[in-house]
């Protein structure tokens, strides 16, 4: 399954936490995808850092969900 957005991205997460303490997930797997997840969301920090710095509003779809953002 591809994640789409950020609310798609913590739900696998959660997902992730609940096998690892179930055992039916292997730590060095959910490391790994911990760890890409991690890479992810600093590629956002820094598309949001730099519109902050050129005064942007930037369209990031990974976080468009409009039932969060701001009208």
């Amino acid at each position: 399954m591809r994640i789409t957005n950020v609310v798609e991205l913590r739900s696998e997460l959660l997902d992730m936490f609940v096998e690892l303490r179930e055992g039916t997930i292997e730590l060095p797997i959910a490391q790994e995808l911990n760890n890409t997840a991690g890479k992810v969301l600093n590629t956002i920090k820094v598309e949001l850092a730099k519109a902050a710095l050129c005064g942007e509003k930037p369209k990031i779809l990974f976080l468009d969900n409009k039932k969060c953002l701001p009208k």
